[in-house]
C-alpha cells in the first residue's frame, strides 16, 4: 500500500492529526516534565524545557532561569540541563571544563549519581503515574459491578425489556445465583438457545420471567478501525443472522466469523427497528489469552456482553488506583508479551504499529468521544514509559544502565564508550521506527 492509498483510511484527516499531537504533547510534556522537577529538587538546573524540536514558535525565561519553550514540530520534546551538549543528555566538555566548580554540582554530569538516576527514571515514572490517574478516574466516574446480580441498565435487545433496573437476580434457569459470579458462571454454562428462565427479586416479590439469552448477539462496542467499523455496524445493532444462518447468542457469531477462513461475511441486522444487511471481511488478528500468550483468530471487531449492564457502585480512592495499577501492569505484561512473541516470530510483525498506525488509531479514539480519547492516552502513555526504560543508548533506560555500570564500578563510562554507543542506540531506535513505519505502509 502506497502512502496515498493509506491517507483516506485516516477518515478525518484533520481529527487525526489534531488527536494525535494533542495526545503526544500530553504524554511528552508529563515525560519530560518528570525529568524537569525531579532533576530541579536533586539541584540539577534545567535551561530549556521544550516541547516540540526545530524553530522555536514561543519561549519564556522563568526566575530560575529555565527557557520554556513550544517549537514548530510537535512530535516529542526534551530538557536541557546545564552542561548537556543536545537534547539527549550528551556532555559538553567544553562547557564542563569553563564552569566553575561550585557549579558543576547543578550540571547532570557533576551532580551525585543518585540525583541523575532519579532525574532520568522520573520521565518514565510520571508517564506510569499519569497512566494510573487516568485509569483510576475513569474507574471512579464510571463504577465497577457490585457483587451481586442486580439489573442496573437493560439494553435495548429484542425480549430484555422484561428485566428491569434494580431487579436482584436470583437463579437463572434451575441455577441459584447468589452473587454476581455464579450468576456470570451459571451464564456461561446455560446452553444457548433463544431464551432463558430468569428469576428476580422485584419490589419484594419472587418473579419467573422469560427473557432472551444473557449474551445475546447484540453489539455492545465496535472496534476502532475493524472491519465491521468500516462496514458501518454501530454500537446498538442486533444481529439476527450472519450468512443467513441465524444466531442466538454472541458466541454464535463468533464461532460463524472464526471459521470463516477470512471470506467476507454478511451480517443481517437490526437497527431502530428496521433490518439492514452489512458485509465485511474479516481480518486475521493475534489476541493475547487469559493465561498469557497468543492466539490467531478471524475477527471483525465486536465486543458484546450481558444483556444487561450490572449494577455498579464507585470504588474508594485506594480501591480505584488499586484497579488502575492492576490495569497497567496488564498494559505492560500484554505489550512486552507480545514483542516477545514477535521477536520469536509466534506472531506477525505487523502487531507493532509506526507512527501513522498510532495517528490512526488516535484520530479513531476520538472519534469515539472524549472517554475512549482520554483512556487511549492512558495506554499511549504506559507504552511510552515502558518503552523508555528499554536499556537501549539514547533512551532514559540505557541512561539508567550507564549509572548502573558506574554504581558497580566506580566510574562512569569514558566519553568514547558514551558517543560509541550512543550512536548505536540511536541507529538501532531509527531502524525500528523505520521498521514499524514500514508496517503502517504495508501490512495488511
Amino acid at each position: 500500500m502506497e502512502l496515498v492509498g493509506f491517507l483516506p483510511d485516516f477518515g478525518n484527516l484533520a481529527l487525526t492529526l489534531v488527536a494525535f499531537v494533542a495526545a503526544l504533547s500530553v504524554i511528552v510534556a508529563v515525560h519530560e516534565y518528570g525529568h524537569y522537577i525531579v532533576g530541579r529538587w536533586s539541584g540539577i538546573h534545567a535551561e530549556v524545557f521544550s516541547l516540540g524540536f526545530g524553530p522555536t514558535l514561543f519561549s519564556r525565561v522563568d526566575r530560575r532561569g529555565t527557557r520554556w519553550q513550544i517549537a514548530a514540530l510537535p512530535f516529542g520534546g526534551y530538557v536541557k540541563f546545564l552542561g548537556d551538549s543536545n537534547a539527549a543528555s550528551g556532555k559538553d566538555g567544553a562547557a564542563m571544563a569553563a564552569l566553575p566548580e561550585d557549579e558543576l554540582r547543578r550540571t547532570m554530569h557533576g551532580a551525585p549519581l543518585w540525583a541523575r538516576a532519579a532525574t532520568v527514571a522520573a520521565g518514565p515514572v510520571f508517564n506510569f503515574i499519569l497512566a494510573i490517574l487516568i485509569f483510576a478516574g475513569y474507574f471512579w466516574v464510571a463504577g465497577i459491578a457490585t457483587n451481586q446480580p442486580v439489573v442496573g441498565v437493560v439494553k435495548p435487545a429484542p425480549g430484555a425489556e422484561v428485566l428491569q433496573a434494580g431487579d436482584r437476580i436470583t437463579a437463572l434457569g434451575d441455577t441459584p445465583t447468589p452473587d454476581l459470579e455464579s450468576f456470570l458462571k451459571a451464564a456461561r454454562d446455560l446452553p444457548v438457545s433463544a431464551t432463558a428462565t430468569y428469576t428476580v427479586e422485584r419490589a419484594g416479590a419472587e418473579v419467573d420471567l422469560t427473557g432472551p439469552y444473557p449474551y445475546p448477539p447484540y453489539v455492545d462496542s465496535v472496534q476502532p478501525l475493524s472491519a465491521a467499523a468500516e462496514a458501518g455496524v454501530l454500537e446498538g445493532d442486533f444481529v439476527q443472522a450472519i450468512n443467513g444462518q441465524p444466531v442466538q447468542s454472541f458466541d454464535d457469531m463468533r464461532d460463524i466469523v472464526g471459521n470463516s477462513g477470512g471470506a467476507p461475511v454478511t451480517l443481517q441486522l437490526i437497527r431502530d427497528g428496521a433490518g439492514l444487511e452489512l458485509t465485511m471481511t474479516p481480518r486475521r488478528v493475534d489476541m493475547p489469552k487469559p493465561e498469557g500468550g497468543f492466539e490467531t483468530r478471524w475477527l471483525v471487531g465486536l465486543g458484546g456482553g450481558l444483556v444487561f449492564t450490572p449494577e455498579l457502585r464507585s470504588p474508594g480512592v485506594i480501591e480505584g488506583l488499586g484497579l488502575a495499577v492492576q490495569q497497567l501492569i496488564n498494559v505492560v505484561s500484554t505489550s512486552l508479551s507480545g514483542l516477545w512473541h514477535m521477536i520469536t516470530g509466534a506472531i506477525s510483525t505487523c502487531n507493532l504499529q509506526g507512527p501513522l498506525g498510532i495517528a490512526e488509531t488516535s484520530g479513531a479514539a476520538a472519534s469515539m468521544g472524549a472517554g475512549s480519547f482520554i483512556l487511549f492516552i492512558a495506554t499511549l502513555s504506559t507504552a511510552v514509559g515502558m518503552m523508555n526504560l528499554f536499556p537501549v543508548p539514547v533512551l532514559d533506560g540505557g541512561h539508567l544502565v550507564f549509572h548502573a555500570y558506574e554504581a558497580v564500578t566506580g566510574r562512569p563510562p569514558s566519553d568514547r564508550a558514551l558517543r560509541g554507543l550512543m550512536t548505536v542506540g540511536l541507529t538501532l531506535l531509527l531502524s525500528m521506527m523505520l521498521f514499524a513505519l514500514t508496517n503502517d505502509l504495508f501490512c495488511p
